[in-house]
C-alpha cells in the first residue's frame, strides 16, 4: 500500500466546515466572520512521549487531544486539523486503530481533518489544528491578575502516576493502574470549560508538563507571583484510588510530586477574580466539569507554597522538560 493510499483508505472523509479538505495542495479554512483563528501544534514522538506497545486506538485518541488541549485553554472553538505522520511501514491494523480512535476523537469535537502529510521513518505524530475565537476574547496566559483566584480542572498526577509504575518505579495494584493509565494514554480536552470560561476568566493555559511549570508561564507572563495550596492540591489525585482502600501505596512526597509536578494531565488552570465565583461555578456546571480552587495571584513575583497547616513549603518540584 503506498501514501496516497493509506490517505486515501484511512484520513480521507467528505469536509463539513471546510472550503476544501484533503487531497489537494492546501486546505482552504473560512472563519466565521468577527473571529479569529486559533492555530496550535504538537508533536508525540515514540519513546519520548508513549511507549512502542501503546493501544493505536489510545494514541489516535491522545494526539488529537492534546491539540484540542490548547484550544481550550484559549477558549477556542475547533474547526479542523491536520495530521503529519511518519510511519516506519504500513501496519493495517495499527492504521485502522489509530485511525478509529483519532476520527472518534474529531468527531465528538466536529472538527475535521483537512490534510497533512505521510512519509516512512521512526514513528512520530505531528497534529495542527485550527479552532475560532471571538475577535479579543481568547484566554491568554498574561492576563492573570493579583487578588484573582487560582483553578484547576478535574484530577491532576494520574498520568505521572501511571508513568511511574510502568516505568516500574513503584508498585500499583491492577485496577489503580487500569484507571491511572486511561489518563495517560486517553486525556480529556476541556474544550467545553474552556468556551464557558471566556469572559469568566482573566487567564488560562493546559497542564501538559506540570501544574507549577506551567502556572509559571502564567505568572510570568502576567508579571505577578502566586501561592499554592499544596494540599488542596494533592487532594486531586486519584481519587477513586483512594476510595478504593490502597491509600498505603501513596506518600506524600509522591502525592506533591505527580500533582504538583507530573504532566500529561491536560486539565486546565486558569485565574479569575474572586466575584466571578458563581460564574467559575455556572462554567463548571455547564461543562460538566470539576474545578478546584487552589490558590491566589498576587503582586510578588515568585511562586509560594504553603503545607496543609498553612506553613511555606519548599519547592523542589521541577515539571517536565524535553530538554531539561
Amino acid at each position: 500500500m503506498g501514501e496516497f493510499d493509506v490517505i486515501a483508505r484511512y484520513f480521507t472523509r467528505p469536509v463539513r466546515h471546510a472550503a476544501l479538505g484533503v487531497g489537494d495542495d492546501c486546505a482552504l479554512l473560512a472563519p466565521t466572520p468577527g473571529m479569529q483563528l486559533a492555530v496550535s501544534s504538537d508533536m508525540l514522538v515514540e519513546g519520548r512521549h508513549f511507549f512502542a506497545d501503546v493501544d493505536p486506538e489510545a494514541l489516535g485518541h491522545k494526539a488529537l487531544a492534546v491539540n484540542l488541549s490548547d484550544l481550550a485553554a484559549c477558549g477556542a472553538r475547533p474547526m479542523a486539523f491536520t495530521l503529519a505522520l511518519a510511519l516506519p511501514r504500513v501496519d493495517e491494523t495499527w492504521l485502522a486503530g489509530f485511525s478509529r480512535g483519532l476520527l472518534a476523537l474529531a468527531d465528538e469535537h466536529d472538527c475535521e481533518l483537512v490534510g497533512g502529510d505521510t512519509t516512512q521513518g521512526p514513528l512520530n505524530i505531528c497534529i495542527t489544528v485550527f479552532g475560532e475565537v471571538p475577535a479579543g476574547q481568547a484566554l491568554l496566559r498574561s492576563g492573570a491578575r493579583p487578588g484573582d483566584d487560582i483553578y484547576v480542572s478535574g484530577t491532576l498526577g494520574d498520568a505521572r502516576l501511571a508513568l511511574q509504575a510502568l516505568l516500574g518505579h513503584i508498585a500499583l495494584p491492577a485496577q489503580v493502574l487500569a484507571r491511572a493509565r486511561q489518563r495517560l494514554e486517553r486525556p480529556t480536552p476541556r474544550v467545553a470549560l474552556g468556551l464557558a470560561l471566556r469572559g469568566v476568566a482573566h487567564s488560562a493555559m493546559d497542564v501538559s508538563d506540570g501544574l507549577l511549570g506551567d502556572l509559571s508561564h502564567i505568572l510570568k507572563a502576567s508579571g505577578a507571583g502566586a501561592r499554592i495550596d499544596t494540599h488542596a492540591a494533592s487532594f486531586l489525585i486519584a481519587e477513586k484510588a483512594y476510595a478504593s482502600g490502597v491509600t498505603g501505596y501513596f506518600d506524600i512526597e509522591l502525592v506533591r510530586q505527580c500533582t504538583l509536578a507530573g504532566g500529561d494531565d491536560y486539565e486546565l488552570v486558569f485565574t479569575a477574580p474572586p466575584e466571578r465565583r458563581d460564574a467559575v461555578a455556572a462554567a463548571a456546571q455547564a461543562s460538566q466539569t470539576r474545578v478546584s480552587r487552589i490558590g491566589t495571584v498576587e503582586a510578588e513575583p515568585g511562586l509560594r507554597l504553603l503545607d496543609a497547616l498553612g506553613q511555606p513549603l519548599e519547592n523542589r518540584y521541577a515539571s517536565f522538560d524535553h530538554f531539561g
